[in-house]
């Protein structure tokens, strides 16, 4: 095991990123998760604990596992969400833990004119991403080395919600939404958990945009995934949400990742080789 066999603690193990990221660590690391699907494949596992944001007490679970490393994809009620991060850091301020917080390009959606480097002012019109900045914020007040936060742009891949819905509509023949203002930068299931794992091999701290190095019109982009799903002809929405460009782009400037972890928005296009 690396890193003399960290235990890891992954909340929302039992959702795509979360699980995503489970796979990635868990022949590498003392990896647990919590789950809060009724599926067999979790509650038959070991390694999987019943969490539930809303009844449970993060406490009890954490004091159970005694997790080094916590990393939270948690998504659901949003109150939940922020108590649930209030326990986690008490927690950590008085053990042996570091928090890996995965959050949103969202925390600058008040922003539109530019895209946004990790050490920009956050500011939000959205609900999501308040929610985001005020844990962000609950984590900036702790010891440096003690968290980093995780910026991530919208995540594709083969099995991402976002890819399943686009199939369904497309089978169902229903339209596909496309913003034509909106310029993004993108990522995937499979470079977002590479990434996560250098990052805890380094014991990494502080802030990390994790998205593609460049930028793309959202219609682009889905255009370009619709032609690898395959001979459809989709009918596509274009929904205006502004008269100008927008951007919502989480670039890296300070905390920048070793090329091989870097990425492009073609390189994601190119993973999609969907059935």
């Amino acid at each position: 095991m690396e890193e003399g066999g960290k235990k890891i603690l992954i909340l929302g193990g039992s959702g795509f990123l979360g699980n995503a990221i489970y796979k990635e660590l868990c022949s590498y690391f003392d990896t647990y998760a919590t789950y809060n699907s009724a599926r067999r494949v979790f509650e038959e596992n070991q390694q999987f604990f019943k969490y539930d944001l809303e009844e449970d007490d993060i406490f009890l679970l954490l004091e159970k596992i005694r997790p080094q490393i916590i990393i939270s994809a948690l998504r659901g009620n949003f109150a939940s969400q922020i108590q649930a991060h209030q326990h986690i850091v008490e927690y950590i301020s008085e053990n042996d833990c570091k928090l890996y917080f995965i959050s949103s390009a969202n925390v600058f959606d008040a922003y539109s004119k530019y895209p946004s480097y990790e050490l920009d002012k956050t500011l939000s019109e959205s609900i999501y991403g308040r929610l985001k900045i005020k844990i962000e914020n609950m984590l900036l007040r702790l010891p440096k080395e003690k968290a980093a936060i995780l910026r991530v742009p919208m995540v594709f891949g083969n099995s991402s919600p976002r890819i399943k819905e686009i199939k369904s509509l497309i089978w169902n023949n229903e339209p596909v939404e496309v913003f034509p203002n909106l310029i993004m930068n993108v990522t995937n299931d499979d470079k977002l958990t590479q990434q996560i794992h250098y990052l805890i091999n380094h014991d990494k701290s502080g802030i990390f945009h994790l998205g593609s190095n460049d930028l793309v019109h959202h219609e682009d982009f889905i255009k370009d995934i619709l032609e690898r799903i395959g001979k459809f002809n989709p009918i596509l929405k274009r929904v205006f949400t502004s008269n100008e460009d927008r951007y919502l782009a989480v670039l890296p400037r300070t905390n920048k990742l070793p090329r091989n972890l870097q990425t492009s928005y073609q390189e994601i296009i190119d993973h999609h080789i969907l059935i």
